[in-house]
């Protein structure tokens, strides 16, 4: 961490000045040390336009799909994959015609926000396996946009497009990756926006440890539907970057209203 340097006091004659820009430097990388922290555990941002926690809402059920750890908006023609790590299915992936957002949310620290830390995670997981990312603030906040390292069907490295979208809720974090058209023109994603916030999370009160992901679970009248393995990007150095590699393609769910 670099501290920026502050000018130097004017010393009586025969002073050293060691001693002050020893003191000078440290404060410094002390004082951002401290801005760092307090943007790290600001408490989580007002959601007037969701996504919901499941206190907020009278009927969470109401079009919206019962996956347990999230109710998600039922949207005509859309598919709903979900994906499993282990035994348990942790996210779920909403496939619109050309493009797909991935929902996933984890237990988060009651009285602290922690997308900002997230995204520092993400973006320095990225660059370090070779990706680009951009900072940008968008229509859901603040998000990364980044292309990101992968392999190709035929074995060849290429780069995917995608977008990294987060807020924070009580005691939980909800993730969204967008891919395909929504990611490359991000005009075009409108709808995928539109599913991120309408999604409802229900954390429970149980305790769980922060960053923990919230399990999820199939419908009882999901109708499954095989399809073959799509190519997801490349781990990019964080649990919360999509960790995509590692999951699993689960059964799939198509929608129809």
């Amino acid at each position: 961490m670099f501290g920026r340097r502050r000018k130097k006091k004017v010393e009586p004659e025969g002073a050293s000045d060691e001693f002050e820009t020893e003191r000078s430097d440290e404060s410094a990388a002390a004082s951002d040390e401290s801005a760092a922290a307090s943007r790290v555990k600001l408490p989580p941002a007002p959601r007037p336009d969701g996504p919901w926690d499941v206190s907020e809402l009278h009927a969470p059920g109401e079009g919206r799909v019962d996956l347990g750890g999230l109710f998600v908006p039922g949207v005509q023609g859309m598919e709903l994959r979900v994906e499993v790590a282990g035994d348990a299915i942790v996210a779920a992936t909403i496939v619109l015609k050309d493009s797909a957002i991935q929902l996933q949310a984890f237990a988060a620290p009651k009285r602290e926000g922690i997308w900002d830390e997230v995204r520092e995670e993400i973006g320095a997981g990225i660059t370090k396996q070779g990706g680009i990312v951009d900072e940008v603030e968008g229509p859901l906040g603040w998000e990364l946009r980044a292309q990101v390292p992968v392999q190709l069907p035929d074995g060849k490295s290429g780069m995917q497009v995608v977008r990294f979208v987060g807020v924070d809720g009580p005691r939980w974090f909800l993730r969204g990756v967008i891919s395909g058209q929504g990611a490359v023109q991000p005009q075009a994603a409108g709808l995928l926006e539109q599913i991120f916030r309408d999604t409802v999370v229900v954390r429970g009160d149980g305790p769980m440890a922060p960053r923990d992901p919230i399990v999820l679970r199939l419908p009882s009248d999901a109708q499954m539907v095989p399809d073959g393995i799509q190519q997801e990007p490349a781990e990019a150095g964080s649990r919360f970057a999509g960790g995509i590699d590692k999951l699993q393609r689960g059964p799939e769910i198509t929608e129809v209203r």
